[in-house]
C-alpha cells in the first residue's frame, strides 16, 4: 500500500494535524515492532501487553505514524498520531477502503473445519496461472490477519485468496462483510471448536456466515457430501457449486490412488485428464476439487489447473514429508488437528509401504469441550497394531485413547507422555526410531509437536 496519512485519517475518522500536501506517506502497516519497516503505520493492539507501550520502539524503527486509542491519548511521541476509538477497528476500516476503493480485486474467501489452508494454497496456485494473485500468508486468517493481508497486497493484484478461520459465532460474518467476496468456499464441517459450539449443527451455522458478505452475483462453493451444508445452502440465494466424492455433486472425483507423497484422481467432467496433487490422502482430493471449481469460475483451462495442482506448494507442517536424522521418514502434520482429520490421516498412513515400522505420534486435540474424552478415544477406530504397531501419545486428553488402545494393543506398544515430558518423548523416539521406519506426528498446534519434528530432523535433544 501507499497512502498519505491525511487520507488514512479521513478513512478511519481520525484527526490529523497535517494537510494533504505535507502529509507523510505510509507504505505499510505493522502491529509487531520486531517486523516493522520504515514507512509503516504502527497499529498498537492489545495482546499479552498493551501495544501502546511499544510506540517508542515503533518510532525508533522508522514508523511513519501510529494509531492511538482515544482512551490512551494523549501519548508523548515524536510520531504523527491518528487518534481513533479502537486501533483494531480502524485497521479493519482502512483495509476495507484499500480493498474496495484502491485495488478492487476479485476476492475468494475460504473456510472449513479442516483443509482450508491446503485449499487456499491449491486455489492460489490454480488462479496464478492466469492472474496476479495474493493469498493469506501462514495463519493470518482472523480479524487481524485478514486486514493485514489486504493491506499487504500490491495495487496490481487481480485476485485475493483469503483463508478465514473462526472460533465463535459472528466472526466469519464480520470478515465476510468486510471483504465482500466474489466466491465463498467451505471445505468441510468437523469437530473443531466444538467446545464452544457444542454441536456440529452450530458449527455449520457459523461456517455459513462466510456467505453473509457474498456479492449478489457471487458463487458459493461447498462440500456437497456434507448434509449439514446441503441443508443450509438452500437459504443462500447466490449461484452454488458442490464438490465431493458422491456423484450427486457438480464436481466429483473417481479412481483415486493414494501414495506416500502424492495422490492421483480422475474427474468425469474431463475423462482424458489424470490429476495429481503432491500430497497424500483422499481428503486432499476434495480440497483440490474446491480449487478446481474456483479455477473454472475464473475461466482457468482444465490443462492449466492440472499443471498447477501437480506443482503447488503447501504451507509448512501440513502433511509435510521430512527425513529424520536416523534416515527415517517423518510425516509432519502438527499445525492443527480434529477427530475427523486425525482419523483420515491415520487411515492413509496405515496403507503406506514400509520396510520397517509405522509409528504414530499423537498429541491432544484441543477445544473439544465435554466430548474431549469420547472423541480422543474414538481415534482408536483408525489404529490397528498390524498396520501401525507402535503408538506414542503426548498430552493429557490422549489418556482416553491410551485406555481404549489397551484393549487392542500390547502394553509395550503404546507409550504415554504427559505434556511436561516432551523432552522424554524426544529422547525415546531418537533412541528407538530406525532408518527404515516411517513416523507420523499429528496434534493441535498448542501441543508444539513441531519441536519434536525439529529435534528428530536435526538429531538434537530437547
Amino acid at each position: 500500500m501507499k497512502m498519505k496519512l491525511a487520507e488514512i485519517a479521513r478513512v478511519v475518522g481520525a484527526t490529523c494535524a497535517t494537510g494533504d500536501a505535507d502529509s507523510p506517506t505510509v507504505t505499510g502497516v505493522c502491529f509487531d515492532t520486531r517486523q516493522l519497516q520504515p514507512g509503516d503505520l504502527f497499529i498498537p493492539l492489545n495482546g499479552e501487553r498493551d501495544g501502546h507501550s511499544f510506540i517508542p520502539q515503533a518510532a525508533a524503527a522508522g514508523a511513519a505514524a501510529t494509531f492511538v486509542a482515544a482512551d490512551h491519548a494523549p501519548i508523548t511521541t515524536s510520531l504523527p498520531m491518528l487518534v481513533v476509538p479502537d486501533p483494531l477497528t480502524a485497521l479493519q476500516q482502512l483495509a476495507q477502503y484499500y480493498l474496495l476503493m484502491k485495488v478492487n480485486p476479485k476476492v475468494v474467501a475460504i473456510t472449513g473445519s479442516n483443509g482450508k489452508t491446503t485449499t487456499k494454497d491449491m486455489t492460489a496456485a490454480v488462479l496464478a496461472t492466469q492472474y496476479h494473485v495474493v493469498k493469506t500468508p501462514d495463519n493470518y486468517n482472523n480479524e487481524i490477519g485478514v486486514p493485514m493481508t489486504i493491506l499487504g497486497m500490491e495495487t496490481n493484484t487481480e485476485v485475493l485468496v483469503l483463508e478465514m478461520g473462526m472460533d465463535r459465532s459472528g466472526q466469519l460474518h464480520h470478515m465476510s462483510t468486510l471483504t465482500e467476496p466474489d466466491v465463498a468456499v467451505i471445505t468441510m464441517i468437523g469437530e473443531a471448536h466444538i467446545e464452544f459450539f457444542k454441536t456440529r449443527d452450530k458449527i455449520a451455522d457459523a461456517k455459513l456466515e462466510i456467505t453473509d458478505g457474498l456479492k449478489e452475483d457471487g458463487t458459493f462453493i461447498y462440500n456437497g457430501d456434507e448434509p449439514l451444508l446441503r441443508e443450509r445452502a438452500t437459504a443462500v440465494p447466490q449461484q452454488q457449486k458442490t464438490f465431493g466424492l458422491d456423484p450427486q455433486n457438480n464436481l466429483f472425483a473417481k479412481d483415486i490412488e493414494s501414495f506416500e507423497t502424492h495422490t492421483d484422481f480422475s474427474l468425469s467432467k474431463w475423462p482424458d485428464l489424470r490429476f495429481t496433487i503432491p500430497v497424500m490422502g483422499e481428503y486432499n482430493v476434495t480440497n483440490a476439487l474446491a480449487a478446481i471449481l474456483v479455477g473454472r469460475r475464473f475461466h482457468v483451462k482444465p490443462e492449466a489447473i492440472q499443471s498447477a495442482l501437480a506443482h503447488f506448494t503447501i504451507t509448512a507442517n501440513r502433511t509435510q514429508w521430512l527425513t529424520g536424522d536416523a534416515g527415517e521418514q517423518l510425516l509432519s502434520d502438527v499445525y492443527n488437528a480434529n477427530p475427523t482429520a486425525m482419523k483420515l490421516v491415520l487411515r492413509d498412513f496405515a496403507g503406506f509401504p514400509c520396510t520397517g515400522r509405522r509409528i504414530a505420534v499423537i498429541g491432544d486435540m484441543l477445544e473439544l469441550g465435554d466430548a474431549t474424552a469420547e472423541l480422543h478415544a474414538g481415534v482408536a477406530d483408525a489404529l490397528a497394531p498390524e498396520q501401525i504397531p507402535v503408538v506414542y501419545l503426548y498430552g493429557s486428553a490422549v489418556q482416553a485413547l491410551r485406555d481404549r488402545l489397551a484393549t487392542t494393543y500390547p502394553a509395550e506398544a503404546v507409550h504415554y507422555y504427559p505434556q511436561d515430558r516432551q523432552a522424554d518423548l524426544i529422547a525415546d523416539l531418537q533412541r528407538t526410531v530406525r532408518y527404515d521406519d516411517i513416523v507420523l506426528l499429528k496434534a493441535s498446534h498448542g501441543l508444539h509437536l513441531e519441536n519434536v519434528v525439529d529435534a528428530l530432523v536435526a538429531g538434537t535433544h530437547a
